[in-house]
C-alpha cells in the first residue's frame, strides 16, 4: 500500500511534511518524498488530510468477559477504528476480572479472532479486584499483560500498593492507579461543590483524588517503582504531579477529553449522561488540566471509554453507573479544544495520544519510523461534524458530547497495513 498526498505529522520530531508512506507486509517500509513505485500496489489518496501514527488509548473498558451487553472486543474494536485508535489497552475490571494468566490469554485470543485494531490487556493488581492480595505479576506478564491496574477501584491498602510498586518494578510493569480515597467518595455521584449543594447531594471532593495521588507518588519515590495516575481531574492533582516530576519521581499521568472540556454544570443539564468517576469538576480545574497538558505535566490523553446500556444510563443520577463512551469522539473533542481553541500544535497534541502512551507501556506503537507497525490515522483537522450517538459503532451510545459540533474528523484508519475504517465503511 502507498499512502500519498497527505501531510505526515511526526509527533516525536514535531515535523509536519507532505510525504508518502510505503507499507509492505503490515509494516512501514519507507516514508519520503516519493513517488514510490505504484505497480501492483494499493494506493490510498490522503489529499487534504493529515496523517499520524494510529492513536494509542491506554485506558479503555471493553467489558468482555462478563458484560458483553455493554461492549465486547469486536464492537470495541470497531468503535476504536472509527475514532482513529489503532491500539487499545483494556482494563481488568471485567467479570471475572483479568487476574490470572489464563484470563489474559483469553482476551488476547478473542482479540485475535475479532481482528481490527490491536488490543493489549491489563492485568489486575489484586485478586478479584478486592484489594486483599496481590496477583501473580510474573504470570500476568508472561501471558501478555502490558500493565497492572485495579481501575474502577482504588487500591486502598497503602502497604499493598507499596508491594505492588516493588513487584511491578521487578517485573517491568507500570501500575496504573485509580486515585480516589474510597471512604470519601463511596456512594457519591458528583463533584463536591456548587452543583452538589444545589442538588442536596453529598459530593466527591477533590481532596479524595489528591490524597491518593500524593500517596502513590510518595510510594513511587520510596520504592523506585513506576506509577501512572489515571484520569487526572483536579488542579491539585496536577500540581502534585508537577512537583513530584521535578523531584525525579517515576510518575506519569493521563487525563481525558471530558476533563479539559466539560464542567460539573453538565450534571444539571444532562444528569446521569454526565456522571463519571472521578466526576466533572469546576472551570478552574478544567483550566488547570489544560495548563498541565501545555507544560508537559500531563503526559497522555486517554478516553476512559466506559460504555453502558441505555437502560442503565437512563436511571436516576444516584442509581446510574458512571462513565460513557469516548473512543469515537476523542480525537474530535481534543482537536476542537486543544488545537482550535487553545492553539496547541498538532505534533504536540498527537504525541500525548501516540508516542507517549506507547512509551509508558513499552509498546512498539505510536511511530511511523521504518520497520514500525503500519498503524495510521488519516483525519481532516478542519472538518466540522455533529456528534450523533446513533452513529456510534460502540454498543454504548451514552455520551455527554451528544449534539456537540466538533472540528476535526477521522476519515480513515489503518491497522497493520489494512484499512479497518473508512468514512465509506460501517
Amino acid at each position: 500500500m502507498i499512502v500519498k498526498n497527505g501531510t505526515v505529522v511526526d509527533p516525536v520530531s514535531g515535523k509536519s511534511e507532505r510525504l508518502e508512506i510505503l507499507i509492505e507486509d503490515g509494516l512501514v517500509a519507507a516514508v519520503g518524498n516519493g513517488p514510490f513505485d505504484e505497480t501492483g500496489a494499493e494506493t490510498l489518496d490522503a489529499m487534504g488530510l493529515t496523517i499520524s501514527p494510529g492513536l494509542v488509548d491506554m485506558h479503555v473498558h471493553l467489558r468482555e468477559p462478563g458484560y458483553e451487553y455493554k461492549e465486547d472486543l469486536e464492537s470495541g474494536s470497531r468503535a476504536a477504528a472509527r475514532g482513529g485508535v489503532t491500539s487499545v489497552v483494556c482494563m481488568a475490571n471485567t467479570n471475572p476480572p483479568l487476574d490470572t494468566g489464563l484470563k489474559i490469554r483469553f482476551v488476547r485470543e478473542r482479540a485475535a479472532e475479532a481482528g481490527g485494531v490491536n488490543i493489549f490487556p491489563v492485568g489486575a493488581v489484586t485478586i478479584g479486584l478486592k484489594g486483599g492480595s496481590l496477583t501473580r505479576f510474573d504470570l500476568l506478564r508472561e501471558a501478555g499483560a502490558v500493565a497492572l491496574s485495579d481501575d474502577g477501584m482504588p487500591v486502598m491498602n497503602a502497604n499493598l500498593m507499596r508491594l505492588a510498586l516493588m513487584h511491578g518494578k521487578y517485573h517491568g510493569l507500570v501500575v496504573l492507579s485509580h486515585c480516589e480515597d474510597w471512604d470519601l467518595v463511596e456512594g457519591r455521584s458528583v463533584n463536591e461543590g456548587a452543583v452538589s449543594r444545589a442538588m442536596g447531594l453529598l459530593g466527591r471532593p477533590a481532596i479524595a483524588e489528591e490524597l491518593m495521588v500524593m500517596r502513590d507518588a510518595m510510594l513511587a519515590e520510596e520504592t523506585g517503582g513506576r506509577v501512572h495516575i489515571c484520569h487526572v481531574s483536579t488542579r491539585g492533582s496536577v500540581e502534585i504531579i508537577r512537583q513530584m516530576k521535578r523531584r525525579g519521581v517515576s510518575i506519569s499521568c493521563e487525563t481525558c477529553p471530558h476533563y479539559f472540556t466539560l464542567t460539573e454544570e453538565e450534571i444539571l443539564r444532562q444528569g446521569s449522561q454526565a456522571k463519571v468517576n472521578p466526576p466533572l469538576r469546576t472551570r478552574a480545574d478544567v483550566e488547570a488540566i489544560v495548563e498541565g497538558l501545555r507544560d508537559g505535566t500531563i503526559d497522555v490523553i486517554s478516553t476512559d471509554h466506559a460504555p453502558h446500556s441505555a437502560e442503565e444510563k437512563s436511571r436516576p443520577l444516584e442509581d446510574a453507573p458512571s462513565g460513557f463512551s469516548g473512543l469515537e469522539t476523542s480525537l474530535g473533542v481534543t482537536l476542537t479544544r486543544l488545537y482550535h481553541e487553545c492553539h496547541m500544535s498538532l505534533p504536540f497534541i498527537l504525541r500525548k495520544m501516540t508516542a507517549n502512551p506507547a512509551g509508558i507501556l513499552d509498546l512498539p506503537r505510536g511511530t511511523l519510523a521504518p520497520g514500525a507497525a503500519a498503524d495510521l490515522v488519516l483525519f481532516d483537522p478542519e472538518e466540522t461534524w455533529r456528534v450523533d450517538p446513533g452513529e456510534f459503532l460502540s454498543k454504548g451510545h451514552n455520551t455527554p458530547f451528544a449534539g456537540m459540533e466538533l472540528r476535526g474528523r477521522v476519515k480513515c484508519t489503518v491497522a497493520g497495513g489494512k484499512i479497518v475504517y473508512h468514512t465509506d465503511m460501517r
